[in-house]
């Protein structure tokens, strides 16, 4: 992975902020030259730390309705295998690691309360995690 300097910083922020701005935007934001942006975003996709572009959808429109946090505790040296099992679910939005009380903490996204409750049953079940603790997410006032 590349070093980040404070040009490449304000620019994966202008993109975190609209990932579908042009070219020319970027740079006249930024003060810079379009070929600037340009091989700054090439260099930053090439290298892996741009690994897409995606899009948000406002939370009421979002079809996949429930939101949660799932705090999970893994069982001595199991956390890759656990780590690959939640990988494979596509409830999960987002997986990290963590330190104190949790293992990892995973973001879940279903379109039902039963699909929900199915899912945690299915983390539940996974070898290797020992605790769990989830959280429905109700609204989000800061993103």
């Amino acid at each position: 992975m590349p070093i980040l300097d404070d040009l490449d910083r304000k620019l994966l922020s202008a993109l975190r902020e609209d990932g579908r701005a042009s070219v020319a935007f970027l740079a006249r934001t930024l003060g810079v030259a379009r070929a600037t942006i340009s091989s700054r975003l090439e260099r930053l996709v090439s290298s892996g730390t741009v690994v897409g572009f995606t899009v948000r959808v406002r939370d009421e429109l979002d079809p996949l309705t429930i939101h949660a946090i799932a705090f999970i505790e893994v069982e001595g040296r199991t956390t890759n295998h656990v780590i690959r099992q939640l990988r494979g679910m596509p409830e999960i939005s987002a997986l990290h690691t963590t330190n104190g009380g949790w293992d990892l903490v995973a973001e879940l996204r279903t379109e039902t309360l039963s699909d929900f409750d199915r899912t945690l049953g299915e983390i539940r079940a996974i070898e290797g995690i020992v605790n769990s603790e989830t959280s429905l997410l109700l609204s989000s006032v800061l993103r």
